[in-house]
């Protein structure tokens, strides 16, 4: 059956940490005022998060990655120079490396205060930001069809972006501590697989027949269809810290997305795999990042991350072109070369340690760190 061709639009959603800049910890209780000044400059593209401390911003709908670069960037920047008129500065990183979170509070909206009530303490612990990446696709059976080939990519990404790889002090050895906190959620991890729209939707009201969900935004999977507009959402990608990683990582899910079509166009599409074995990768790029590679399937064996980044370059290469974003497809090779957010941070840690700094000290570095590389470039 022929399909109409989707957009192919692209909006990035952001949730930053607000820190104050002199006790570098979070700000559990920041002024009415900041928020008010935000949304007086940027209207619907800001609000406020579950929590006190995180703000959420959202592009509008970008007709191609450069005007979704823009956007974010502007979105970025303004936060900051509100933020830093208050004496604080917003963070892209999906973990505080040291807040506690018995110390912050959520919110007081009906749909936080529904969800606090409804997870107690699992909500509680939700000191956790990421970033998502949504693309205009029009047809709700393609949305779904793609949805379940694009379940395979969800490691590469999570791989590229980590950048929480501390937690209330420590360093937890994961480059992705934040889907570990995420994870105690119901409705979390990789998606059901659908055969159609229909059965997606029969699926959905029943849970929402049954009042245990409002709505399909309660379906927190690494990928979903929004319930809010026509696109397919990936949800897995710790925020990058970096404004070029942000950048990368919306410009390689929009260029899968592309090819996963193309090939389905031409009577095509990509191989599915169980779960199971992508949920072996989804851990190794939450545990290692980009360190350790992931499984080839059809190898059964584990390949270097470089190696299958090339690939992967390789494989949306067509599409990267077709949408204008090849310059940021291949920024991957800068990642996988310097590092992510993660990295960053444990290596500016360590040489705050071995220069003679307390651990609190070393751990003030990386939050001074994250507030610098936050804006750099924006």
């Amino acid at each position: 059956m022929a399909t109409v061709k989707p957009s192919f639009t692209i909006g990035i959603e952001e949730e930053y940490l607000l820190v104050e800049r002199d006790s570098r910890d979070l700000a559990s209780d920041p002024p009415d005022s900041l928020m008010a000044e935000c949304e007086k400059q940027l209207k619907e593209l800001v609000k406020p998060e579950f929590l006190k401390s995180q703000i959420e911003v959202a592009t509008g709908v970008c007709s191609s990655i450069a005007q979704a670069r823009r956007d974010l960037g502007k979105l970025r920047r303004t936060v900051a120079d509100i933020a830093d008129g208050y004496g604080y500065a917003p963070i892209a990183a999906s973990t505080h490396p040291f807040s506690e979170w018995q110390h912050q509070h959520h919110t007081d909206k009906e749909r936080y205060n529904a969800l606090a009530n409804d997870m107690q303490g699992v909500a509680r612990r939700l000191l956790i930001c990421g970033m998502h990446v949504h693309v205009g696709i029009d047809d709700d059976e393609l949305r779904i069809d793609l949805m379940n080939q694009a379940s395979y990519f969800l490691p590469h990404l999570l791989a590229l972006s980590t950048s929480s790889p501390f937690w209330r002090g420590e360093d937890t050895g994961l480059k992705s501590y934040r889907l570990s906190v995420f994870d105690e959620l119901p409705r979390t991890g990789l998606p059901e697989r659908f055969d159609s729209f229909a059965e997606y939707q029969r699926h959905v009201d029943i849970l929402c027949k049954a009042g245990t969900i409002k709505d399909p935004s309660m379906l927190w999977w690494d990928i979903r269809p929004s319930c809010n507009f026509p696109t397919l959402e990936m949800r897995i990608s710790d925020i990058c810290t970096r404004f070029e990683d942000a950048v990368t990582i919306a410009a390689v899910f929009v260029c899968v997305i592309h090819m996963l079509y193309r090939l389905r166009r031409d009577n095509q599409r990509w191989r599915m795999y169980a779960n199971m074995l992508i949920s072996e990768n989804r851990w190794r790029a939450q545990r290692y990042g980009l360190d350790e590679g992931l499984l080839d399937f059809g190898k059964g064996a584990i390949v270097p991350s470089g190696e299958l980044m090339e690939e992967l370059i390789d494989l949306i290469g067509e599409d990267a072109a077709a949408l204008g974003c090849t310059d940021e497809v291949a920024r991957i090779r800068t990642i996988v070369s310097d590092g992510t957010s993660a990295h960053m941070q444990v290596a500016t840690y360590n040489a705050a340690i071995e220069g003679g700094a307390e651990p609190k000290q070393a751990l003030d570095a990386v939050v001074d760190m994250l507030i610098d590389e936050t804006v750099r470039g924006v």
